[in-house]
């Protein structure tokens, strides 16, 4: 009897320092957060369920509430009993599943009324609860684009209201950046000039997955080899019209001298 009593001192400590991974059920949502679903598409979750040698699963349940707002009210989307293939989702448009370790929960014909805080709980079968959380944001285009420029230090940023996951890009006189024009930052939010001065025209670009929006910084226009090569067109072009209207002048005025030499010999063979 000493000997039991003395094993069970023993042992008893070694299962309160085990490691929770152990004896401690888990779940964690596995998309990267906050996940943005475009309008009209599939919103997809999945979960992994870490458990113990001596856990069960009871149930799983999905379910949402407002991410803002005073009055929250968790809906319920899906529950699934155990490792049952039998899982339900309150919805037609709503699909449950679950595979070993990992629970998927699938919305059709996602809406703006589907954004909001999802949560999955897993319950064993001693009836202890543990949950994960995961936002869920529509996917916004992108709005309101805008160029500013600090002209102290010859650089342009460019702006966008909300649009999720924007992409900026820049273009100079319709082209791409060079060198010789500037340098773009890593994010590619703002432009550092290098040209001197700073002239023609800088387009931002900001794009997503469901469109493009663009602004455009106008400085002072840019003298190129173009303008110099037409102007040079253009006074060679007057040079030649003056050139033949002198011309033309000259060869009129020796006819009229002409047609009068002729008119003042024929009146003197008439007086004679």
């Amino acid at each position: 009897m000493d000997l039991q009593y003395f094993l069970c001192w023993r042992v008893a400590p070694l299962f309160l320092l085990m490691p929770c991974g152990l004896l401690c059920m888990s779940v964690h949502i596995i998309n990267e957060q906050p996940v943005h679903v475009i309008p009209g598409s599939s919103l997809v979750l999945k979960a992994r369920i870490e458990l113990g040698p001596l856990e069960e699963i009871s149930m799983v349940t999905w379910e949402r509430e407002p991410e803002t707002g005073i009055d929250s009210v968790r809906v319920t989307l899906a529950t699934c009993p155990g490792r049952s293939l039998k899982c339900a989702g309150t919805r037609p448009n709503v699909r449950m599943n679950m595979e070993q370790q990992e629970t998927t929960l699938q919305i059709n014909g996602y809406s703006r009324a589907d954004a909001g805080v999802y949560a999955v709980t897993v319950t064993d079968h001693t009836g202890a609860e543990t949950t994960a959380h995961c936002i869920v944001r529509e996917y916004e285009a992108v709005h309101h684009v805008s160029v500013s420029i600090n002209v102290s230090h010859s650089v342009l940023v460019c702006g966008e209201a909300w649009g999720t996951d924007p992409s900026f890009s820049w273009l100079h006189e319709r082209n791409t950046i060079t060198q010789t024009v500037g340098r773009v930052s890593t994010d590619g939010t703002t432009l550092f000039v290098t040209m001197t001065p700073i002239c023609g025209h800088f387009t931002c670009m900001v794009s997503n997955k469901l469109g493009y929006s663009s602004a455009t910084y106008t400085a002072a226009p840019c003298e190129t080899d173009g303008r110099g090569t037409t102007a040079v067109v253009v006074c060679l072009v007057l040079l030649l019209l003056l050139c033949g209207g002198v011309l033309a002048f000259l060869l009129w005025r020796r006819q009229r001298h002409s047609n009068r030499g002729e008119r003042l010999h024929e009146h003197l063979d008439d007086g004679i």
